[in-house]
């Protein structure tokens, strides 16, 4: 009787199942620009390099929305970026009615900073646009609605040209899935978004067309004023200037063309597990060093652009895993103390 109780109890082991393993919410932007890239790469180098964490990732909606979300609990993951946090923070812009706005902001904790790239403002080359001067009456997208890249875009705009989305040209209101279509369809005439060159919305532009790039060249950079160069010195953003020869005949431009560019992270929720924050910040970092060799883009994705200060601090868990690796974390992004 004891061999067969222990035959049983063996049997019962076997056929036990497996732990499951945990479901993680992410959600970020739509295919084709920076964010949905480096945070699509994160959830499969996550979900394939270990089994106690499944991410998946819901690439609709805007971030601005996403971080309430976030700071609710209904994600465990989203993109974020240092204007957004700042605005939520202070209950400004598309957060100005959300009374709840500075208390959720609490509960937002960084995993990691990365380049959005500079934004493109892109038009048309058949159309004759050259400058940003050129909106007046256009219709353009800046981004969805309410979301961090169009209010940065329209302020880059506003101190370059001192033009007015809806009183000086056409606001498109959309997603940055029906923006993207609606350029292709000739429906409007600039589409802005930000990405490391060569992305893949412009790689798959200039394939098919021609495509020019609006902004200052490099003498009209030296002579701006500080007022109007204030917007790509805000946090987190820096004036780039971009190389169109990198997309070869499939942009006009005759020269280099000056943007802003802007970093923008993957947050997470401050009262999210520590050891889950922590093995998947590992597991994401340690797939992405040894994946660079075989995807050149990933060597922009850096511990040292991850853990700058963007007003935004580090989860616990995120800061156990950079000072492990010894990496230098500026003040402004240590996480508060217990």
């Amino acid at each position: 009787m004891k061999k067969f109780a222990t035959t049983i109890i063996a049997g019962a082991l076997t056929l036990a199942p497996a732990v499951m393993a945990e479901d993680l919410k992410m959600a970020t932007v739509a295919p084709g620009t920076s964010g949905y890239l480096t945070m699509s790469t994160m959830a499969t180098l996550v979900n394939t390099n270990q089994d106690q964490h499944n991410i998946s990732d819901d690439a609709t909606g805007a971030a601005t929305k996403h971080m309430i979300e976030l700071a609710k609990g209904d994600l465990d993951f989203a993109l974020t970026a240092p204007v957004i946090f700042q605005l939520m923070s202070k209950q400004k812009a598309m957060y100005q009615k959300l009374d709840e706005a500075p208390d959720l902001a609490k509960n937002l904790r960084l995993v990691y900073w990365f380049p959005w790239g500079p934004v493109h403002f892109i038009s048309h080359s058949e159309d004759g646009l050259t400058s940003l001067d050129d909106l007046r009456g256009k219709t353009v997208f800046l981004g969805p609605p309410g979301g961090g890249a169009w209010n940065s875009g329209h302020a880059w705009v506003k101190a370059q040209t001192g033009m007015v989305a809806g009183e000086n040209y056409k606001n498109f209101k959309g997603s940055w899935s029906s923006g993207f279509q609606a350029f292709q369809d000739r429906q409007i005439d600039v589409y802005s978004v930000g990405g490391i060159p060569p992305f893949p919305q412009m790689e798959q532009l200039v394939a098919t067309s021609t495509v020019r790039l609006l902004g200052p060249t490099q003498a009209q950079v030296d002579g701006m004023t500080e007022e109007q160069l204030a917007p790509s010195r805000a946090l987190g953003r820096k004036l780039t200037e971009i190389d169109v020869s990198i997309y070869g005949e499939g942009v006009s431009n005759p020269e280099p063309v000056y943007t802003f560019s802007t970093v923008v992270g993957v947050a997470t929720r401050a009262d999210l597990d520590f050891e889950t924050v922590y093995e998947v910040t590992k597991t994401f970092w340690e797939a992405a060093v040894a994946q660079r060799s075989d995807t050149p883009w990933l060597r922009h994705i850096t511990v040292e652009a991850a853990v700058q200060n963007g007003g935004l601090p580090l989860h616990p868990g995120a800061q156990r895993y950079y000072k492990e690796i010894g990496a230098i974390i500026p003040e402004g992004s240590m996480a508060p103390a217990n």
